[in-house]
């Protein structure tokens, strides 16, 4: 996969209903309230933010067409463009996939993001991934949301180390 990752699309219909009508499936524990209270832009905003000092460009496995030669998990080649702040560089990981690439990309650059949870669900014709991530004194939560699984799981990463830097 080699495409830009995008942030979500609005339309004016999710602007008056609850985040949580747009899930069929149960969401994490410790968002449930926020969804059901926050329209679906509400929500957006303050678990998948797009601004921030972490910005993710191009994302691409670089070994898509390897082909498998044992079985069992097997580590892939992964590349991106990273910005963190006004920086922009290209970074790459060897990883058993794209969410460990990236916080392996992340951690490289200083940006720490240790998994808690992880949850992906369909949303319609999209999926969203909720992640609970810490940087060892605070955790946040935090969302991704894409037509994509892996690019939701992407933005979700991206979401939680924004939210991880901002002040508390």
């Amino acid at each position: 996969m080699n495409s830009p990752i995008a942030s979500p699309v609005r339309s004016s219909p999710r602007s008056f209903t609850s985040f949580a009508t747009h899930l069929r499936h149960p969401m994490p524990r410790a968002l449930r309230e926020h969804a059901a209270t926050k329209t679906f832009d509400e929500f957006v905003d303050e678990f998948a933010p797009t601004a921030g000092p972490i910005r993710l460009g191009q994302w691409s496995c670089t070994d898509e067409q390897r082909p498998a030669g044992r079985l069992g998990p097997q580590a892939r080649g992964y590349q991106a463009t990273l910005a963190l702040g006004d920086a922009i560089g290209t970074s790459h990981a060897a990883a058993c996939g794209p969410v460990a690439a990236l916080t392996a990309m992340l951690y490289e650059r200083g940006i720490a993001v240790e998994m808690i949870a992880f949850h992906q669900v369909p949303a319609g014709e999209h999926t969203a991934t909720f992640i609970h991530g810490s940087h060892g004194t605070r955790s946040e939560w935090a969302m991704g949301w894409s037509a994509d699984p892996t690019q939701s799981a992407l933005r979700a990463v991206i979401a939680c180390a924004n939210r991880l830097l901002a002040p508390a």
